[in-house]
């Protein structure tokens, strides 16, 4: 009986067992324990793959339960997040108040919901639907076509972050702001879905020439949350992006 081959499927396990868990902290408001258990998943699904591959015992089934595991830590998660962070910035209206406007809630059954904090959902849907498409996409193999759920995640679970650990005022009413999370909203969901390639992170070997890029994304990752902690985390997504599209230009 070759029990290497269970190992990584083990592994992702821990994934999804961390994505639970998040969930049930998110659902609580507690972003700072979600957060923790989101990396921690994160960190089980990139060990997953580098365990099947040094193991040699890669199978489909790890492929689709390395998704599945996905869904949750980095698709229900960030949609969670950015449901509660809407639900704070736009309060809870008392159905008494409801009026035809879009901040309107819904009453059933004694359930009251405003709607919306729902649109932050779009994230858990956009992330279903881009965890599909990369489960029958051959191509992305050696790089990404649109921004990986994982790193989509931590931009989302940065907000909360850097309102716990770098507050002021101007943070505060940015964060706040219904109409800002709106449009991080609308933006995660185009990145996870769009058509733009960005590099790989996964290192086939450790020469500089061979990954020169990553290496760059590296360093500056590193000062960057050195000198901006949290806050950091926006500005290496968009960093990544800005890197891939350079690489882009470079190799056309």
């Amino acid at each position: 009986m070759n029990i290497a081959k269970y190992v990584p499927n083990a592994v992702t396990l821990l994934n999804l067992l961390c994505g639970c868990i998040a969930v049930i902290f998110a659902v609580h408001n507690n972003f700072v324990l979600a957060a923790i258990f989101v990396f921690s998943g994160i960190f089980f699904d990139f060990f997953d793959g580098f365990l099947a591959r040094k193991l040699n015992v890669q199978s489909p089934l790890g492929v689709q339960l390395d998704s599945l595991a996905d869904m949750i830590t980095s698709g229900l998660v960030p949609g969670i997040v950015m449901y509660k962070l809407l639900m704070l910035s736009v309060g809870t209206p008392e159905i008494e108040d409801a009026t035809a406007e879009w901040n309107a809630a819904f009453h059933w059954y004694g359930f009251k919901q405003s709607i919306v904090p729902l649109f932050g959902l779009a994230i858990t849907m956009a992330s279903a639907y881009r965890l599909g498409k990369f489960n029958i996409d051959l191509e992305q193999q050696s790089y990404f076509k649109g921004l990986p759920t994982p790193a989509n995640t931590l931009l989302i679970l940065s907000l909360p972050l850097i309102l716990e650990f770098q507050s002021s005022e101007f943070l505060k009413s940015l964060l706040f702001n219904t109409w800002f999370l709106l449009i991080v909203t609308a933006l995660s969901c185009y990145l996870l879905n769009s058509s733009i390639k960005l590099f790989a992170l996964k290192f086939k070997d450790y020469s500089f020439s061979n990954n020169k890029i990553r290496y760059i994304l590296l360093l500056l990752s590193v000062i960057f949350l050195i000198v901006f902690h949290f806050a950091a985390i926006p500005l290496i997504i968009v960093t990544y992006i800005g890197l891939s599209l350079i690489d882009n230009l470079s190799t056309k």
